[in-house]
Order: structure tokens, then sequence, then C-alpha cells
């Protein structure tokens, strides 16, 4: 009797014990968890007899321990643990073998052994079917973890189906709120999350909290888990500030309630940090980076994958912030942990290989970054089938790689490839499959095909729009490749009218300092610079330089190029010096930051060359042009477009050498390299020929000229419409021909058309439009038409006072309206506060209708837009309907053809056959 009150005693000082231990796990303080197990498995010891009461408090101390190592990830000693509890649950009720199947599957699930994951789930599924019957919670929770495994894979259909099965149980045996159904609804949200269906989400995640508030109280845990979710949605939606707003009420709950130091407000820390980096707020984002790594090191060790993953992240926002070398360090801290935590062929590994590849190939590293991409594909394959979106991730980046390397049928085949597997896994509107379509219409644009390119920017357009709503900065995005192509067309208002929507979404969604407000004045600085508007150009890009320097430092890659832009406007304007200094400036910093043999390296020294060949400095200008050719040979290959230019370039100089066959040779270099690489119809070919045109127009070959003008005049045509500088330029050199052959009506002709695309498109005080006019009027002296050379005269003087006379109006207004803000000052100075409100609700009146004008104007504009691609695809389809109308006549007159060669044949044997027989 006294042995069994001693063993009573010991039992339940064990199971205080143990109770300690279920309350460190529970605060996430697994280290002290697993501390107490230790000791209460010890304290067991001393009991001597082998009861049945023995065995279930050492198996429950057994499978609590495993837990804990699973989170500690500590999988071998949780593997460990579970077996032993395994064994005693043999000497118990079947059941309990099934929550060791549980933590098996879970360890197996987190290797990446999805398989062997989903075996041990279906056996401890098989057991509580058979012990507990269908309709019990914890066979909902092994298909909650069927589920969880198919997520994991990527199949959200099959993780759907089997959280489902969960719910119409639930639905059965619990009441509507119960917590548990929170649990599963927090579930199916991440699903449709995952499926970017976010509204869905939402209102998984939504009816998730409505049950948690009601059962729980405002300040529990689960809840701060729902805000967390809803937030990531908000992030992923591009509404940072109410993903911000989310983290911080989940921020708030879990520090009441778990304490600093909880792996919990670790994640939040981390989330909040992803928040900051897609905003921009770069050094915000480390902070929180560095918050949660410090929590991470304390309750997990040095080496648990979630110290990987924010390693992992803090590479992310030293790429962004072209701190390459960091960049690559942090990856490889990271890789480091997982390659021994995980083994070599974890999804994680993958991912690691996958953004290491990132930044060669934003080194232009293009060998290495196929390396990498290669390396994950192969994990990817192997671990999560051919059909994952993670797949369909690295063949888009495959795709990027190809792209920059001028590769371009085989970046559109790994898009095409990743398009395939998205549209199948994640249906038809996922943003993912948006992005896919919008690179696949950044190709088109590089290849010249700027209808292709609209139709997929506009695909891609279309979808975001219906997932991500209007303000999304992915919106904004596509708004300014939409506007990179209207620039290429040389439709420069379309062109300021998209970018200006893009910077609108942007200052909106990101505010005045975000890098992606930077791209936008620097792509507007790049309009305003082909207009001949050299002053905004500049302005441009110096607000575009400000916001980089305060933002990214003074050394990161994109500083360079706006120095590298400012430097070509100087260029224009002939401040040779002021571009070689800022062309130098980028050089620098491009050094330092991409190695010596970066294709942006090569650019900078062609532009150098550029300003040479500008100041008759030939031979320096070549020895510039055979540096970046050097560097682009070894990076980019024999064929990239951007060889071709250089050859295109170096043949300038020979041209302006007077070695006209060297200038051919040269010209012929580039254009067969184009022809392969760009097709036939490229504006970039139609230059080529132009100026192969100038060299036969100095050897006074003139039917060669016209040839050469006629060929690129027909591309640009075609591809440019009629209104673009690039075809002015072919209608200059055919007058410069036809009057070099006396023939000046001709050249009247063409120098007229030259001269009306140039004024219409680029305004009356373009260079160009200067040089135009005046070959105009030197062709009318020629003729003797001295009236038209008059007439055409006070024409431009006419026009040139008008958009004087428009300038100084504009500079009054501005001067009125600074006269107006001081007056306003003074009003505000001398108490007349009522005068200044009316002023600022009338001010905030014309605001008002200065923005709906506006909007009326880019409402305008998209229709008319929309309205020219609609009679585009109009014109492809009729075009395409006579090309077939035409195949079918043609093989109709072929078949006739055909028949009565048949029937002239029998006839002629027929006659033969009876001449013979007579």
């Amino acid at each position: 009797m006294a042995n069994q009150t001693s063993n009573s005693t010991i039992f339940d000082e064990i199971e205080s014990i143990r109770k300690k231990g279920v309350k460190y796990h529970g605060e996430g303080n697994y280290g002290d968890a697993l501390f107490y197990f230790q000791k209460a498995v010890t304290r067991i010891k001393s009991i001597a007899e082998s009861s049945d009461s023995r065995r279930q408090l050492k198996y429950s101390i057994y499978l609590a321990m495993a837990q804990s190592y699973l989170e500690k990830y500590q999988l071998i000693e949780a593997n460990e643990y579970s077996g032993k509890a395994e064994k005693l649950a043999k000497k118990l009720e079947e059941v309990k073998i099934s929550y060791c199947f549980d933590i098996q599957g879970d360890c197996k699930r987190l290797q990446s052994d999805f398989m062997g994951a989903l075996s041990d789930y279906n056996k401890s599924l098989q057991i509580k079917l058979k012990s507990l019957g269908s309709e019990h919670l914890s066979v909902c929770k092994s298909y909650q973890n069927i589920g969880l495994v198919y997520q994991n894979q990527g199949k959200r259909d099959e993780a759907l189906k089997e959280y489902n099965k969960s719910l119409r149980i639930k639905l059965k045996i619990l009441e509507n709120n119960d917590p548990s159904m929170a649990v599963l609804y927090n579930s199916i949200g991440q699903a449709y999350q995952d499926l970017g269906k976010y509204d869905d989400a939402l209102s998984m995640y939504n009816k998730s909290l409505k049950i948690n508030l009601t059962q729980l109280g405002d300040n529990h845990p689960s809840i701060a888990d729902t805000y967390h979710n809803i937030a990531s949605v908000y992030d992923d939606q591009g509404k940072y500030d109410d993903a911000l707003s989310m983290y911080n009420k989940s921020l708030k709950i879990d520090l009441t309630q778990l304490g600093d130091n909880h792996p919990s407000i670790a994640d939040t820390y981390n989330n909040i940090a992803n928040v900051y980096d897609n905003q921009g707020k770069y050094d915000d984002a480390l902070s929180m980076y560095n918050k949660s790594l410090k929590i991470k090191l304390i309750q997990l060790g040095d080496n648990h994958p979630s110290i990987a993953n924010t390693y992992h992240n803090i590479a992310s926002v030293y790429y962004h912030q072209g701190k390459y070398d960091d960049a690559l360090s942090m990856y490889n801290k990271s890789l480091k942990i997982d390659l021994t935590q995980l083994g070599d062929n974890h999804p994680s590994i993958a991912d690691t290989y996958h953004n290491i590849g990132n930044v060669y190939k934003d080194q232009g590293k293009y060998d290495d970054a196929l390396s990498m991409y290669n390396k994950s594909l192969k994990i990817k394959l192997t671990q999560l089938g051919d059909n994952h979106p993670s797949i369909a991730d690295t063949y888009h980046n495959i795709g990027l790689v190809y792209d920059d390397q001028g590769k371009y049928d085989d970046a559109l085949s790994m898009y095409n490839k990743s398009l395939k597997i998205k549209l199948t896994q994640l249906g038809d509107n996922h943003p993912s499959i948006a992005t896919t379509y919008h690179n696949i219409g950044r190709v088109y644009n590089r290849q010249g095909k700027y209808d292709d390119a609209l139709s997929m920017f506009n695909k891609s357009l279309k979808m975001k729009l219906t997932q991500l709503g209007n303000n999304h900065p992915s919106i904004a995005n596509t708004y300014n490749n939409i506007a990179s192509v209207y620039d290429n067309q040389g439709k420069y208002d379309d062109a300021l009218l998209m970018y200006n929507k893009s910077l609108k979404i942007n200052l909106t969604q990101l505010g005045d300092n975000h890098p992606s407000i930077t791209t936008t004045y620097n792509n507007i600085g790049l309009v305003y610079d082909h207009q001949g508007k050299y002053d905004d150009a500049l302005s441009m890009y110096n607000k575009s330089l400000k916001i980089r320097q305060t933002q990214l430092g003074d050394n990161h890659p994109s500083i360079a190029d706006t120095y590298h832009n400012i430097a070509s406007v100087y260029d224009i304007q002939g401040k040779y010096d002021d571009a070689l200094s800022m062309y130098n400036k980028s050089l620098k910093i491009d050094l330092t930051q991409l190695g010596d043999n970066h294709p942006s390296i090569a650019d900078t020294y062609n532009n150098i060359a550029s300003v040479y060949n500008h100041q008759g400095k030939y031979d320096d200008a070549l020895s510039m042009y055979n540096k970046s050719l050097k560097i682009n040979l070894t990076q980019l290959g024999d064929n990239h477009p951007s060889i071709a230019t250089t050859y295109h370039n170096i043949a300038n100089v020979y041209h302006h050498q007077g070695k006209y066959d060297d200038a051919l040779s040269m010209y012929n270099k580039s254009l067969k390299i184009k022809l392969t690489q760009l097709g036939d119809n490229h504006p970039s070919i139609a230059i080529t020929y132009c100026n192969i045109g100038h060299v036969y127009s100095d050897q006074s070959k003139h039917t060669e000229a016209i040839s050469m003008y006629k060929q690129s005049l027909k591309i640009q045509l075609s591809v440019l419409g009629r209104n673009h500088p690039d075809v002015a330029k072919s209608y200059s050199g055919l007058g410069n021909v036809y009057l070099a052959e006396g023939k000046h009506e001709e050249a009247i002709s063409m120098y007229e058309q030259s001269y009306n695309i140039l004024l219409s498109v680029l305004g009356h005080n373009h260079p160009d439009v200067a040089k135009s006019y005046n070959n105009l009027r030197n062709v009318y002296q020629a003729e003797g038409k001295r009236e038209e050379a008059i007439s055409t005269n006070k024409k431009s003087l006419k026009e040139k006072q008008e958009e004087q006379e428009k300038q100084e109006k504009q500079e009054e207004k501005q001067e009125e309206h600074e006269k107006q803000e001081e007056q306003e000052e003074k009003l505000k100075k001398q108490g007349g506060k009522r005068e200044q409100e009316e002023k600022e609700k009338q001010k905030e009146l014309e605001e008002q209708e200065k923005r709906e004008k506006q909007e009326k104007q880019e409402e305008q504009g998209e229709k008319r837009h929309q309205e020219e691609l609609e009679e585009k695809e109009k014109q492809k389809e009729q075009e395409k309907q006579e090309k077939q109308e035409k195949q079918e006549k043609q093989e109709k007159h072929e078949k006739q053809e055909e028949e009565d060669e048949l029937a002239g044949t029998i006839e002629r044997f027929v006659r033969c056959l009876i001449r013979y027989l007579l």
C-alpha cells in the first residue's frame, strides 16, 4: 500500500514536470521544454513496475519530445523519439501508433520526402478510420496533413479536395464556431492564396478570424496568426500599408501573449521586412530581418533552416541594393545551413541556387547563372515533378538569361515552357501567368514586333487588373513597358501618357522615393531625349539620380545607368567634355560593382567611342569600340544584337574617315547578325540599310543608294508607321540622292515628307527639324523657286514665333502662379485666414478639374489605344483570311491544271492507240 502511495506521488510529480515542458513548448521555448521532458523521463526510471500507466506516461512524454525536436528542426531526434513512442504505443491502444506516424510524416514532409510523408499520413489515416470511425477530429487532422503535402507539391486542387474532406466532417460533428474550424479555414485560405485567388483567400481568413474572435477573444495567438495571413495577402496584392497594419496587429497580440522572444514574433518581423523590401525601404527591411534573426538564433540555434531562410532574405535585400558580393555571401551562409540540415536535394537548396543565379545574371555572368538555374532545376524536377509552379519559375528565369543574351527564340521557348505549367497548375488568371505574358512581350519589343508586344502586354494587363486591382505596382510596371513600345514606335505622346499612369500608381503605392519611381522618371527622360527636349530630359534624369543616390547609395549600377543617360544628352548637345565626364563616372561604378567584363561596361565603352567619333578623334573611337567588342564577344557570343550595334558604329567611323569599303564591310557584318537574330523587319535592320545608303550616296552610287533607302523605308513604314523620325531620315536620304542627280522635284517631294514628319513628331525646336527645313529651303533656292523658299522661310518663322509665344505664355502663367503663391503666403502671415481658405478651396477645385481632365484624356488615350489594337487584330484576321482564300484558290487552280494535263495525256494516248490500230 505504501509502495502504491509512493508511486502515485512520483506519477503526480512527473506529470507536473511534463506540464512545465508542455507550457514551455507552447511558448516556443523548445530548449526549456526538452529540459523538463528529459527530467520527467529520468524520473520515470525510479518507478520499478512496468504498468500501462507507466507506459502511457512515458509514451506521452516521448511524443511531446518528438514534437519539440520537430519544431527545432532536429529531425533525427524527432524520428528517434517518435519511434520510441511507437514501440510503447504497440502495447497500448492502436490509435496511439497513428500519432507517431503523424510526426514521422511531418519529418519526411519537412525534408521534402513527399512520397514518404504521404505513406506515413495514409498509414495514420487508416488506423484512425479503423479505431475511431470516419467522423472523428483526428481523421480531419490526417486529411489536413495530406492536403499540406499536396500544397507543398504545388498540387493546390488536390490540397483543396483534402481540406474539404476535413471540412465536411467538422461541419457534421462541430459547431460552426469551433476554433478547430478556424484552423481549417486558414489552411484553405493559404491554398487559395497560392492559386492567386486573393478574394477567396481573404474570405476564408475572415471566416477564421470571426470564429476565433468569438471563441478566443481579441488577444489569442490564433487571432494573431490570422491577421498575419491576411497581411500576407495584402502584401501579394501590393497593398503594403494594409499589410503592415495587419502585421502590426498580429505583432501586438504575440508580444503580449508570447513574450519578446517567441519564434512567431521572429516570423512577423521577417514578414514586415518583406514588405519593406517590396517598398524599397531597404534599411528598414535589414533592421527587421536582423531583429528576426536575433530571436531565431536564441530559440532555434545556429543551424535551423529558419535561420537559413533569414540569411536568404537578407541576401535578397543586398541583391536589390546592387551589393552583389554581400548578397552572394549571405546566400552561401544560407546554403551551408540547408545543405547540413536538409541534404543535397531539398527544394530550399534549389531556391538558393535559383537566387544565386539571379545575382550572376545581373552581374552579366550568364554561363554561371545558367549553371545555377540548371542545378536548381535538377533538384526541383526530382523532388517536385515536372509540373510544379516552382519549375515554371526556373524556366522563366532561364528565359530571362537567354533574353539578355539576345537568344530570343530560346527565351521564348523557355517562357512558353513556363507558361504551359502555370496554365495547368494555376489556372488562366494567376498573376504569375501575367508576368510570363509580360516578359514574352518584352522579347517581342526587342525584336521590333511591336504589335505582338502590345498584344502580350495587354493580356498581362487584363489579368493583373482582374487579380490585383487598378493600383498594384505590377500594373505600373506593365504600363511602363507599353510606354516603351510606344517610344520605340515614335508615339511619344502615347508613351508619356502611359509613363504618367505608371508614375501615378507608384507614387500612391510606393511613395516618392522608391527605386521604381526612378525608373519611370528615367524612362520619361528618354522620351524627352528622343523628342529633342534636352533640358526636360536632364531634369528627369536628375530627379531619378537624386532618389537613387538617397535609396541605393552612390555606387549602385542604377546610378551608373543614370549618369550614362545624362552623358548621352550632353553628347547630342555637343557638350563632349561633360559627356565624357559622366560616362567615366558611370564606368567607375560599373567596374567596381560588375567587374571588367559586364556587358554594361561594353555599352559605356561604346558610348565613349561615340563621343570621340563626334569629336573627330577617330582612332580613339575605334580603340573604344574594339574594347567594347572584345567584352561582348566574350560575354554574349558572336551573334548578339549588341555585337551588331558595335560593328555598325565602327562602320560609322570608317564612313567619316572616307574608308567606304571598310564601312560597307562592317555594315554588312552588322546586317548579317541582325537578319539572323531579329528577322527581316526589325527597325534596326532599316537603320543599317539607311546607313549603307549614305555610303553609296557619298560614293555617287545613286542606284544602289536609292535601293537601300527604299529597303529601309519599306521596313520602317511597315513596323513604325509613317510618323516616325527614322522614316524622315530615309526620305531625307532619298532627297539627297535625287538632288545630287539634279532631280529637284523628286528631291523637294522627299524633303517635304521628311520635314512634315519631323515637325509633327518633334516640334519646331528640334535640331533635326531645323536641318530638314534647311535642306528644303536650299533645294528651292537651287531650283530658282524664290517664292517657295520665301514662303517656307515665312512659314518656319511663323511656326517658330507661335511656339515662342506659347512658351512665353507658359512662363507668364508660371510667374503668375508664383506671384499668387507669394500673395497667399503674405495673406496667411497677415491673418487673412478666411480668404486663404477660399483660395485654397478654389485651387483645390481647379486641381480637381485638372485631374478629371487628365483622367478623361487618359481614358480617351486608352480607348484610342484599344481601338487601334482591335483594328490591327481585325486587319491581321482579314489578311489571314485573304491569304487562306488565295492559297485555296491557288491549290484549286493547280488541281485544275493537273486534271487538264491528265485529260490531255489520256487524249493523246487514245489518239496514238487509234493510229496504231488503224
